[in-house]
């Protein structure tokens, strides 16, 4: 494979380089507001593989295209389609087209992905944006089909996720990023991968982008089970100041502030400009009797300018604390023996702070022969301070075992990407090919503490990681039906870790690893489109660990998924995929105890169903349904199950949306009973929730209510077979350690906008 790239790649240039084509390139925006519009399919009719989703600025391209007259179709959902007979010559002018909002209809969606073939749920997440209520960051995240989320140390601490048979940790196998800055940490204090996304205002996302398993070469480290893309929003259609209140002292105030007004609507002219700011301000007690006094704070600066026809600059600058205090998980036994209650605490002083500040910098230029070249930089400075009891009085019967994981981190990164398609056989062959680096410097540390005074030191020290990537991945058509997507990543990771006091916890590694993808997409119809996926993947390890050797570097992952977008009605939308992923070795480093503990290879299978469907032109109605088998390789039977891996969850509701601007949606979150540990002698319990939203829209206002467990149903969010003692217990205890999920929670909010 890996002289095969170099050759692959000299032979994409050569030909490149020979061919000549024409390429058709436009911008789509709002009739009424003038916004630009992003995620529009825009397809040539006669020609099923040749079309294109406009980006975060409205843009198209649709290259390799031979002199002649075509008919191009525009549709978005929410908007009328738009049918336009058009010529294209030699040096077609741009175009821009201005759609008309109207009703959602789920008719208007196209299950063919002509863009980013991998992103093979675009189609039921594109309707998800559209219907789905969104209230916070937690709720960006379950946006992604099947994923779950479970907070279990105060609202201040990244979500643990759940996906595709995997408990995620943190993040160790689900990748995320937002804007194209990773939020994945790598070696963090706390846990390999965690991704915090906290800092994300939810009403400044403007796009998500799913992909399932390790087929994409835009994704390298911690891209297993799946990665998410988030993109925000390149100008405001009207600013807006929002307020909410609800339960257990919550309250929320958000301002968005578009700063240079209608100059910033339209893209489509050189020197066109938007920019605006968002601030956010967070604070709750939650429901526990410890109050949790979250603060959270986030800001979010924003401009976007066209420097000329073809060149456009966006910078953008972040900062995000959050301080809270936390009650941590709870063993049952301690409620049982009515010591607490499902809402106390074993330890009260457990909690934290957080801070992050990005900075980040994308040029995009189009280049002549129909190539696009966009480079990025961005930086981050991020503090953890976090303050923990798991295990209670089971290493100090005394004082306890709280201990204190805290770090400080600069993470900056580079990333460039090469477009070009061109003409091959009558057809057009698309190619990227990109390359970029990040690097890590961390001071970090786990100390013990006693009500948050620090007593002893365990490891402390700085790690340096750095990685390089190139990428080549080239989409072609094989057929007016059949396309293949043939790809290739190359990472190399150098891993050193310096521990302040002992020189034997030092060390340095290097790694690389190269990982080919193929995928192949078939065309049935217009409502059916087959595929069948391959790729391999890996996830990272912890580099205090890997620098010593005692932890596998990049673990490989092999997956690979036939399945089906399509439409049996009209207004019916189904994604289905059978699905398998390997792992050679399920290593994650434990920051709670600074050990690395193995898992070997492990196997999971599965079955992702999503459907949308219209019920009448205001009802909605969507299901997804997520089954999958997890289990140890070369362990023996009935000891190889794979802890708090769920086995099935289910995500659905009704959606109404009128025209007069009234919506509701009634919602339920279940999650099956699953092993708690490998024999499965203890089992996290499932649980099955209704949640609720309503809202009016007006041109100048919006009023909303949330209701969360409708049913104020008793559940457990965070579930762990934990060994711990409490303060009258003379021998350790071995059960099921569990943090309460929310009562009954109701929540108003006020929005004005102008």
């Amino acid at each position: 494979m890996g002289r095969a790239l170099p050759f692959f790649l000299l032979f994409l240039l050569a030909l490149s380089a020979r061919a000549q084509t024409l390429a058709l390139r436009g911008v789509v925006l709002d009739s009424a507001s003038h916004r630009p519009l992003p995620g529009v399919t825009v397809r040539l009719d006669g020609r099923p593989n040749d079309g294109a989703t406009t980006d975060a600025l409205g843009r198209f391209r649709l290259g390799g295209l031979p002199a002649g007259a075509y008919q191009l179709r525009i549709s978005a959902l929410g908007y009328r389609s738009q049918t336009t007979a058009l010529s294209v010559a030699a040096t077609p002018e741009p175009l821009t087209v201005a759609l008309v909002p109207t009703a959602l209809q789920l008719a208007e969606v196209t299950v063919a992905q002509p863009r980013d073939l991998n992103q093979s749920v675009a189609a039921i997440t594109s309707v998800d944006q559209q219907l789905r209520p969104v209230n916070s960051a937690q709720d960006l995240l379950r946006l992604v089909p099947g994923l779950f989320i479970a907070q279990h140390a105060g609202g201040g601490k990244a979500e643990q996720i759940f996906l595709r048979g995997f408990d995620v940790d943190h993040g160790t196998d689900f990748a995320v990023s937002i804007d194209g800055m990773p939020v994945n940490m790598v070696s963090h204090a706390h846990g390999q991968g965690y991704a915090d996304f906290h800092f994300v205002i939810p009403e400044t996302v403007e796009q998500l982008r799913v992909y399932k398993g390790p087929y994409s070469a835009r994704f390298g480290d911690f891209a297993t089970a799946g990665a998410g893309e988030f993109t925000t929003k390149t100008s405001l259609e009207q600013s807006q100041v929002k307020l909410e209140v609800g339960r257990y002292g919550t309250k929320r105030g958000l301002l968005m502030l578009d700063l240079l007004g209608q100059r910033g609507h339209l893209f489509s002219k050189k020197g066109q400009e938007s920019a605006y700011l968002a601030t956010e301000y967070y604070f709750t007690n939650a429901y526990f009797e410890q109050k949790q006094h979250l603060n959270r704070f986030n800001g979010l600066l924003k401009y976007t300018g066209q420097l000329s026809e073809r060149a456009t600059l966006a910078v953008s600058g972040w900062h995000f604390n959050s301080r809270w205090d936390a009650s941590g998980q709870i063993p049952e036994r301690a409620i049982q023996e009515g010591l607490i209650t499902r809402f106390g605490a074993i330890d009260p002083t457990e909690g934290g702070n957080t801070a992050r500040s990005n900075a980040n910098l994308q040029l995009t230029v189009d280049l002549p022969h129909d190539a696009v070249l966009t480079q990025q930089l961005y930086y981050s400075r991020y503090d953890f301070n976090l303050y923990s009891n798991f295990t209670f009085f089971l290493q100090n019967p005394t004082d306890g075992d709280q201990i204190r994981q805290n770090e400080a981190r600069h993470l900056a990164g580079y990333r460039g990407t090469y477009e070009r398609g061109f003409a091959v056989g009558g057809r057009t062959l698309r190619t990227t090919l990109g390359l970029g680096t990040r690097l890590d410097d961390v001071a970090l540390a786990l100390r013990r503490a006693v009500r948050r005074r620090v007593t002893d030191t365990l490891v402390s020290g700085r790690v340096r990681e750095q990685s390089y990537f190139s990428w080549l991945d080239a989409t072609l058509p094989l057929s007016d039906r059949l396309t293949l997507n043939a790809a290739a990543r190359l990472d190399y990771f150098r891993f050193r870790f310096r521990e302040d006091r002992f020189d034997s916890l030092s060390g340095r590694a290097a790694k690389a690893r190269v990982s080919p993808k193929l995928n192949l997409y078939y065309q049935l119809s217009p409502a059916v489109q087959l595929f069948a996926r391959s790729g391999l993947g890996f996830h990272s390890n912890d580099a205090r660990s890997v620098a010593v050797g005692a932890a596998g570097t990049l673990p490989r992952a092999i997956g690979y998924e036939i399945g089906s977008n399509f439409k049996p009605l009209p207004e019916l939308v189904i994604n289905a995929a059978v699905w398998a992923l390997h792992l050679q070795d399920e290593l994650v480093y434990v920051g709670d105890e600074a050990v690395v503990e193995s898992a070997g290879p492990t196997r999971r299978l599965g079955v992702d169903v999503a459907l949308r469907y219209q019920l009448s032109p205001s009802l909605f109605a969507d299901v997804d349904l997520n089954y999958n088998r997890g289990r140890a390789v070369g362990a023996p039977k009935g000891e190889n199950y794979i802890p708090l891996a769920p086995s099935f969850t289910s995500i659905g509701g009704l959606t109404l949306k009128r025209p007069n601007g009234l919506s509701a949606s009634l919602r339920y979150r279940h999650i099956d009973s699953r092993p708690a540990n490998e024999d499965n002698s203890v089992r996290a319990r499932g649980y099955f929730l209704l949640d609720a939203v309503a809202s009016y829209t007006h041109r100048r206002y919006q009023l909303g209510l949330t209701v969360e467990n409708l049913l104020d149903v008793d559940w457990n969010e965070a579930q762990f077979d934990t060994e711990s003692r409490l303060p009258n217990e003379a021998e350790p205890v071995s059960e099921l350690h569990f943090t309460p999920g929310t009562p009954f929670f109701a929540k108003l909010n006020a929005s004005l906008f102008f």
